[in-house]
């Protein structure tokens, strides 16, 4: 018997993450006739696992008039357009339109009061009322041009449409599906890709020069971390966490996105402190306390004890203690610099650098500029935002754009 001929669809989405599941929904509303894909057993795991579970689902603080602020990538300005035809405000409004209580947590991050599944559900409501058609487990095995048309091999048949939206997002956090996909599918057809790497990840140290170190796993505390020189330092005031091979936190993370192998990280352990002044000051009071002692006024005293033990000068009373032992000791505490051996990877990673270059889409319709209907949107492309829901907004802003040009289609 012949095979039986394709379903046709106005477009296919692959991927139902974040971007993929608002897509098909903004779409399927303005008329499009939509086919959602995706390989993984369970939908949107991305969501589900994000904000300790309660999904930090944008940021209230974002400029869309000045993204590079907040996003980087090979050319930071082009998420200008999206973010700027679909805000935070947008969304926090379709989620209260839905009944989704939420809150600030700090630096303009908003997460549900309740869990993530909230916000997949809104998302799988928003596909249901689209009309949407969603294949989960569903793979792809194949997409080809076939005249004017481009047809997808899946494990439930062939399907044809006039567009196809790439929303297969990044390498980060390979145990719940993470691939190559979206990269494999931008080289088929000739697109450039900017190399991936993993971003807000862990960072990690070598074994000896970590091992005074590796004892303060679980401490945690405000830091001011920078990385990069001149016009390409980046500096961050968040909470440090120390672990067993490294660092990590939200300092950690938001300042390894822009750390080049090789190169050093700074860290302020005490910042708004001048530890010189105030140790030399304690000395001038001909306070007996040790050093360490002294220290954790400012600094948490496993960290002080953790410091004071690599130099014996280190290791004595305040007001024993030499000028110069104590402001060299103030020095590295206030500017400590290392250098890291590594990330975490992928698998800790909350996201991945890189991706699609820009430079081969439109930054009004995410279109592959070279590929009539090919779209690429979310993580799969070169934008990759700070931590505090900054990914998320990338994700409803690019897939609301791209989703407005498949009905204009």
């Amino acid at each position: 018997m012949p095979d039986a001929p394709p379903t046709t669809f106005d477009a296919i989405v692959i991927g139902a993450g974040a971007a993929g599941l608002f897509c098909a929904g903004v779409a399927g509303q303005l008329g499009v006739k939509v086919l959602l894909v995706d390989h993984a057993e369970k939908v949107a795991e991305k969501i589900r696992i994000s904000g300790g579970g309660r999904c930090n689902f944008t940021n209230r603080d974002l400029d869309a008039r000045a993204p590079q602020k907040h996003f980087l990538g090979d050319n930071p300005h082009f998420c200008r357009s999206a973010l700027a035809r679909y805000t935070p405000q947008d969304f926090m409004a379709l989620a209260q339109k839905h009944g989704i209580p939420f809150h600030e947590k700090h630096k303009g991050q908003l997460f549900g009061d309740r869990s993530s599944d909230d916000f997949i559900r809104m998302l799988l409501a928003e596909c249901a009322a689209g009309g949407v058609t969603h294949w989960q487990p569903c793979s792809v095995t194949a997409l080809a041009m076939a005249g004017d048309v481009y047809e997808a091999r899946t494990s439930r048949g062939t399907v044809q449409a006039r567009s196809v939206v790439i929303a297969t997002g990044g390498l980060s956090i390979p145990k719940i599906g993470a691939s190559d996909f979206g990269y494999r599918i931008a080289q088929q057809f000739g697109l450039k890709i900017v190399p991936p790497r993993p971003a807000l990840v862990p960072l990690t140290f070598d074994g000896e020069a970590w091992a005074p170190f590796a004892q303060l796993a679980g401490l945690a505390l405000p830091v001011r971390i920078e990385t990069g020189t001149k016009k390409e330092r980046v500096a961050f005031d968040e909470d440090l966490l120390f672990t067993h091979r490294g660092l990590s936190g939200p300092a950690v993370l938001q300042v390894s996105s822009y750390w080049k192998e090789g190169t050093a990280i700074r860290i302020d352990l005490a910042p708004g402190h001048d530890l010189a002044a105030e140790l030399l000051a304690a000395k001038a009071r001909g306070s007996r306390k040790l050093i360490a002692n002294e220290l954790a006024q400012w600094v948490p005293t496993r960290l002080a004890d953790a410091w004071v033990q690599q130099d014996p000068a280190w290791q004595r009373p305040v007001n024993e203690a030499g000028d110069k032992s104590l402001q060299q000791l103030a020095q590295r505490l206030s500017a400590w610099e290392l250098v890291p051996t590594g990330t975490e990877g992928y698998r800790k990673a909350e996201v991945t650098a890189g991706g699609v270059d820009t430079r081969e889409l439109s930054s009004q319709t995410l279109e592959a500029s070279r590929q009539p209907g090919l779209y690429f949107i979310g993580e799969a492309v070169d934008v990759t935002g700070w931590l505090g829901g900054y990914n998320f907004q990338w994700a409803w802003a690019s897939a609301h754009a791209c989703a407005q040009a498949l009905a204009g289609r």
